[in-house]
């Protein structure tokens, strides 16, 4: 059976947790900070996990983990 190829985009934006969770980066912590408070800053620097809804085909893009 043939390799599977990595979705290059999926492997930048997406990372598994050791549970097998897909992990993500917060939106809108990149520019036009100025006009957001210290608390929303703040918030968008954790990470957030990918929905059970999308979870399937994010995995599939990304066959063997990162």
């Amino acid at each position: 059976m043939p390799k599977l190829k990595t979705n290059k985009a999926a492997k930048k934006r997406y990372n598994y947790t050791a549970t097998g969770k897909v992990k993500r980066t917060t939106a809108n912590g990149r520019h036009r900070l100025a006009t957001k408070t210290p608390r929303q800053k703040m918030s968008r620097k954790a990470n957030a996990y990918a929905d059970k809804t999308v979870e399937a085909g994010i995995k599939k893009l990304l066959p063997y983990g990162n």
